[in-house]
């Protein structure tokens, strides 16, 4: 399953609202800091009953467009057919927007220009430029602003657009899916949004990192937020809403045919349940296996007893209907048998010993395995194949300091076909314990709620994990020193996972909160650390 992002949206609800900005004067030979600055408008900015066919903006020197098709976002939307920005690609004093299409009667439109605008001479930008007129008799002055976190990682990416839809009678869940927005903002390159030139009324709002650039929600591609309820404007305040990743909905894609015995059933979401079953007729001695592919969202139809085929047919069983499809060879790719182990050169004391297959095993024999430790001692072992049959997982007392040679003669591992081994040999050592650290957290205060911790490496990869105990007080011990962090996941449904929301369904996804800071652990430390968890936090 593909790892599913989440974003919390900061709002705060401000009636209207002026500002003003002072430009500098640049002393001496300093170099020049300060952004263009809009001398004349034409139509003025906020110009009302408009019906004008072409806007002039002049500055105070010479400017250029940069990045302008990402920068530039017009609200309501308008398509890119229904006007014109000059100068593209040239420098100039002036832009010029030529409309090309009629306007809506009684909307205010705003060309906001992100940092699109930039001096010719030293690229200082003019952030958050943007020229506001109305078709209508009134500039509507209502605006939201607020900011965007992903919920799940620690970082939130840039460019989420912030989206407001009239609820009327024109308006479903659906409609996210069809049409563009009325209103809309964007992060650009910070995680700061500010929705401007709003009418009263009651919206629906979502937030959505917009891969396509279509102003649509395309749940395969897109992160997406909402809120619970409706937005209405005017009001005081509004609380913080959980943005998500969604599961796509289940779809197969078109199956491919790697070789003579392999064939790999792409799709979207998740497959629980979703049957691959083969229609064609095939000889006595025919077998097959389904696994889940390790990387990609696909699963592998492995098979043996035919050496030449035109076609299979499959029945594909989808969420409300079953698909056939037909699976030809085209380019056969051979595979074989070949192994890799999950650790090079050393071992933790906590750590599993996996060998890694290329192909689905069905078969592991101890006879055939011997590990030793650094005094040529024979060291018990218990040896499995994991759920999805693509490694033996080794199982062993590993001591401090040590060092262990594991061997695998031919015979003690055999995949699918019957095909087995060559022989396998790795030595790995262990280090003493003074080369460790502990760390030993509470959370604070006692929380009532289910949740679970992880223990995030200074990459963000999950190197331990805890389940709620009843004193909230947690040691993991054996840690390579290093820098970690640790972050909270509220598990409602107490499945020991983290688990995203749905629009459609209404469902937010759960909560995750990061402690703020980092642990800087040091070999043969103990660290004590406390988790508080905010209040704020607790109560939403």
């Amino acid at each position: 399953m593909r790892r599913h992002f989440v974003y919390i949206l900061g709002i705060l609800l401000i009636l209207s609202v002026s500002h003003c900005a002072k430009r500098g004067t640049p002393t001496g030979g300093a170099k020049d800091s300060i952004p263009p600055v809009l001398i004349k408008a034409t139509p003025p900015l906020n110009t009302t009953l408009f019906d004008e066919e072409k806007i002039t903006l002049v500055f105070d020197e010479y400017i250029k467009l940069k990045d302008i098709a990402t920068q530039l976002i017009t609200s309501p939307p308008l398509e890119p057919s229904q006007y014109k920005i000059s100068p593209e690609t040239t420098v100039s004093k002036k832009i010029e927007i030529r409309l090309l299409d009629s306007l809506k009667p009684n909307v205010t439109y705003t060309f906001n220009f992100g940092s699109a605008i930039e001096d010719f001479n030293e690229n200082n930008p003019l952030t958050f430029f943007s020229y506001t007129f109305s078709t209508g008799a009134i500039i509507d002055s209502l605006y939201l602003e607020g900011i965007v976190k992903d919920a799940f990682e620690k970082e939130t990416e840039p460019f989420v657009s912030v989206h407001l839809y009239p609820i009327d009678s024109t308006f479903t869940d659906s409609t996210i899916y069809k049409r563009k927005p009325f209103y809309i903002a964007n992060t650009l390159d910070s995680v700061y949004f500010k929705l401007q030139n709003i009418s009263e009324g009651a919206y629906e709002m979502i937030a959505i990192q917009d891969v396509g650039k279509n102003y649509l929600f395309d749940q395969n591609i897109d992160k997406i937020g909402f809120f619970d309820e409706a937005v209405q404007l005017p009001r005081d305040s509004l609380k913080f809403p959980v943005l998500f990743k969604e599961i796509p909905n289940f779809d197969w894609a078109r199956p491919q045919y790697i070789n003579d015995h392999h064939i790999v059933f792409g799709y979207y979401g998740d497959p629980t349940g979703k049957d691959i079953e083969l229609i064609s007729e095939v000889p006595e001695d025919f077998k097959y296996l389904i696994t889940k592919h390790t990387e990609l969202d696909s699963l592998d139809f492995w098979f043996a007893g035919i050496k030449e085929i035109d076609s299979l047919v499959f029945n594909l069983n989808g969420k409300d209907s079953i698909e056939q499809k037909i699976v030809k060879p085209v380019r056969p790719k051979l595979d074989s048998l070949e192994f890799s182990f999950s650790h090079r050169g050393s071992i933790d004391f906590l750590d599993t010993l996996a060998l890694k297959a290329s192909l689905p095993l069905v078969a592991v024999d101890n006879d055939f395995i011997e590990i030793r430790d650094v005094d040529s001692l024979v060291v018990p072992f218990t040896s499995k194949i994991n759920s999805n049959q693509n490694k033996i997982i080794f199982d062993f007392e590993k001591t401090p300091n040590d060092r262990y040679t594991i061997q695998l003669l031919p015979n003690a591992a055999t995949d699918f076909w019957g095909s087995t081994n060559d022989t396998l040999n790795i030595t790995l050592g262990t280090k003493k314990v003074e080369d460790y650290g502990i760390i030993i957290l509470t959370v604070e205060p006692e929380e009532t709620y289910n949740y679970f911790l992880q223990l995030l490496d200074a990459r963000g990869d999950v190197v331990r994990k805890a389940l709620k105990s009843e004193n909230n007080r947690y040691t993991f011990d054996y840690l390579l020193p290093g820098t970690y962090g640790v972050r909270l996941i509220k598990d409602r449904n107490n499945n020991q996972q983290w688990d995203t929301g749905n629009y459609l369904k209404k469902i937010q996804p759960e909560e995750v909160i990061y402690m703020d800071g980092e642990i800087d652990l040091r070999a043969n430390w103990d660290q004590n650390e406390t988790f508080t968890v905010a209040e704020t936090n607790r109560d939403r």
